[in-house]
């Protein structure tokens, strides 16, 4: 498989694409949702709000229950703005980096504006999704990083302190990228996250995640996956704390029963390398997908974080099918997900046919501006 020429796309395989991205991203918006209500508390607290067992349903937030919060906003501008990348490669104008820049500057602008501005020709449709211009506790340094028109990036990132899991939460699309080398996938989402995480352990936690989303989008188990994510992170400056909470977690696995006090210890701080171990722990310990949010979410740490990693893995791993349908049935922006899950896996497979030298489709390049 060389470069990005990519697998061959029978009916089968397409399907099976289909539903795996659809699963990634409705898993990471189902956990985000999930963990939401529970953010800001500490398990004592989740304890005495939902009961004894903790959190095991979605709860009122934002007035209504299942709603989601900015994790799930950016990681649709991820999928936006990895769209518009392939779209502008026709204009031999590639540089993946400056579009989910413009992807996530996009919904910086949610974060502002009091709904969609239509005098803004290159927004495409996602960007005119009402729903999507709520405030849902976008973190400062999501804000301060995408608060002007510049760039971050590695030789100059912005908040190069920054080590919130914020930039891992909006990574699981990059790992969708199946015809694309890992290697190529893991520097893409690294540059993407120093455009607001600065801080190596930050930056090198997305990528891990997307290569890890990678591996399971391509039809590895998640332990081969993790391997392949050490393997790949193992020639960079700064990787060590991120390879330690992985194998920190592969450790975890068998040790006794889990429960809260493994995932917190996990998780650490609430860092995005400790966020990042204490999903891949709650994915392959988590007899199946509800089991493994409700462990993700019922913790002290950043509960819609580690709901929103936990269930891309598991949404990847194990496609739509395996989501909890009740949830899904609650979930905010649902339609939205779906039609750009299912954008994202027509363009990926059958891109050409929507924009090449045989011809564009201007509804296509109307969802999805060049410019």
């Amino acid at each position: 498989m060389g470069g990005m020429s990519g697998p061959v796309w029978g009916r089968a395989e397409q399907q099976d694409f289909r539903s795996r991205v659809r699963g990634t991203l409705l898993g990471v918006a189902v956990g985000d949702a999930l963990g939401g209500p529970a953010d800001a508390l500490a398990l004592d607290e989740i304890r005495s709000v939902y009961g004894p067992e903790g959190l095991l349903d979605l709860a009122f937030g934002h007035g209504r229950r299942g709603t989601v919060t900015h994790h799930t906003q950016l990681t649709l501008f991820s999928v936006d703005g990895l769209i518009r990348a392939q779209v502008r490669r026709d204009t031999g104008a590639w540089h993946p980096p400056t579009d989910l820049h413009r992807a996530y500057l996009r919904w910086a602008a949610t974060q502002r504006d009091w709904g969609p501005d239509e005098r803004r020709k290159d927004d495409g449709w996602l960007a005119r999704e009402e729903w999507l211009y709520a405030r849902r506790e976008p973190t400062r340094a999501l804000l301060i990083g995408l608060g002007d028109e510049t760039m971050g990036t590695l030789e100059s990132p912005k908040n190069p302190g920054e080590l919130g899991p914020e930039a891992v939460a909006r990574s699981a699309p990059f790992g969708l990228l199946v015809g694309w080398e890992p290697q190529l996938v893991i520097q893409l989402a690294v540059e993407c996250a120093a455009q607001t995480h600065g801080h190596p352990i930050a930056y090198l936690s997305a990528g891990a995640y997307a290569v890890i989303v990678h591996a399971l989008a391509c039809g590895d188990s998640l332990d081969g996956a993790v391997q392949r994510a050490l393997a790949l992170l193992a020639g960079r400056p700064g990787h060590q704390p991120v390879s330690d909470a992985l194998q920190h977690a592969l450790g975890a696995v068998r040790q006794g029963m889990p429960g809260p006090a493994r995932v917190e210890e996990l998780a650490g701080d609430g860092t995005a390398d400790g966020l990042l171990a204490a999903s891949v722990y709650c994915a392959l310990v988590g007899e199946d997908v509800r089991h493994g949010l409700c462990l993700a979410v019922n913790q002290g740490g950043p509960s819609a974080a580690a709901g929103a990693l936990t269930g891309g893995l598991l949404g990847a791993l194990h496609g739509e099918t395996a989501l909890p349908p009740a949830w899904l049935a609650e979930l905010e922006g649902r339609p939205t997900l779906l039609e750009l899950a299912d954008d994202f896996a027509m363009e990926m497979t059958q891109g050409p046919a929507l924009h090449g030298p045989a011809g564009s489709s201007p509804g296509w390049l109307a969802r999805y501006p060049r410019a």
